[in-house]
């Protein structure tokens, strides 16, 4: 899905930039062709600055969405996650970032938390970066507590498992 979104704007590598912001960040195109973040319009400076593109680029790259009905459903419907990751130092929790070998192989998620839960770790949010969106996904967990080392021995004995960080 990603590929075919990018080809719209193959001639474009700053409407490119612009699609890729939005996707990342979870940013929709009202009817209007306003960037919101549900209800709150984002200033097509802020956009731009943020992709590194003049703020016509992101005027441009709305007009492009609203006008092709595939784009108009995908950036109307897209919304935000909110995410621990960063309250977690401030929340006494712990982030588990886990690298593996091939993001589309199936039952990642499954067996991470499968194995967590047999040792009766909490598991408060998990995300996993589509493999489509980045060049090397990774699966985040926020617990309630640290991993014992036993828990990450396993965690990298796991075939997929490439590393395993904690913060």
């Amino acid at each position: 899905m990603f590929e075919d979104i990018m080809q719209k704007f193959e001639g474009s590598p700053g409407q490119q930039a612009v699609i890729r912001l939005l996707l990342e960040r979870g940013f929709s195109v009202n009817d209007d062709g306003r960037v919101v973040s549900g209800g709150i319009e984002i200033p097509y400076t802020q956009v731009a600055e943020e992709a590194g593109v003049d703020r016509r680029v992101v005027d441009s790259t709305t007009d492009v969405i609203l006008d092709d009905e595939e784009l108009r459903r995908i950036f109307q419907n897209i919304s935000q996650i909110p995410s621990l990751m960063d309250l977690a130092p401030v929340l006494d929790l712990t982030v588990v970032t886990i690298a593996v070998h091939d993001a589309d192989e199936p039952g990642i998620v499954a067996q991470v938390t499968s194995l967590l839960a047999d040792h009766g770790i909490s598991i408060r949010q998990t995300i996993s970066e589509d493999p489509e969106f980045t060049d090397e996904p990774r699966l985040y967990l926020v617990t309630d507590e640290d991993l014992p080392g036993d828990v990450i021995t396993e965690l990298m004995g796991l075939d997929f498992v490439r590393s395993v960080e904690l913060s």
